[in-house]
This record gives C-alpha cells, structure tokens and sequence, in this order.
C-alpha cells in the first residue's frame, strides 16, 4: 500500500508541476482552441487573475506532493481544481477524459489514505 500511495502521489505531483510550470513561464506556445472550451478558457483568461491563482496553487501543492509534505493539505486544496478538470473534459474537451480521470481518483486516494487526518474536521461539538 504504501508503495502505491508514493506512486500516486509523486505521479500526481509532477503532473501538477509539469502543467503548471509550463503555464506560468509559457514555455509550449498555446494550443488553439475552438468552440465552447475557447469560450470557457477566454472566461478564464478575462478575470486576470483566475488562471495564476489556480496555476500557483497547483505548483504549491505539487511541490508539496513530491516532497511527501503537508500531502492532506496539497490534497485538499487540489480537490475542487481535480473536480473542475474532470467537468471541462467531461463536457467540454473529452480528449484529456483519461487524465482528468487519473487525477480526480488519484486525488480521491490519498484522501482516503489520510482519512484519519480529516477525522476531527467531521467530528459533531
């Protein structure tokens, strides 16, 4: 068990710092995109600071994840990012479906791996 939760777990981490290292200093030009994800992407691109938000916290919890640190933070704050990767290629570019699979059950994983950790956040007072 413990080899699978560092396989995942670095996999994981490097996937989240390889896409954002790649956004945050633009080294693979973007690829064109075309109906509704330009729409959505343009969404993005319009708040100004959405993408760079999202893209640091990736690169946080990526370093965090590699390193073995703070992993049921890195988690948890990788939740709702995994999950809206999952919806824009479920409904939007369903090419990268298998990924967006990977990490929404590999995010997922290491939460139940950590479930002690969030015990007390369920525990009633």
């Amino acid at each position: 068990m413990k080899i699978a939760v560092t396989a995942v777990r670095m996999l994981m981490g490097l996937l989240f710092l390889f896409a954002s290292i790649t956004f945050l200093f633009q080294l693979f030009p973007k690829p064109e995109l075309t109906g509704d994800m330009k729409t959505f992407n343009a969404g993005l691109e319009a708040s100004g600071y959405l993408m760079y938000l999202i893209k640091v916290i990736e690169l946080v919890c990526g370093i965090a994840l590699v390193s073995g640190r703070f992993v049921p933070l890195a988690a948890v704050l990788l939740a709702p990012i995994s999950v809206n990767i999952l919806c824009v290629h479920l409904f939007l570019a369903p090419e990268g479906l298998p990924v967006a699979i990977f990490v929404v059950l590999g995010n997922l994983f290491l939460a139940y791996t950590y479930r002690e950790v969030y015990a007390p956040l369920f525990a009633a007072k």
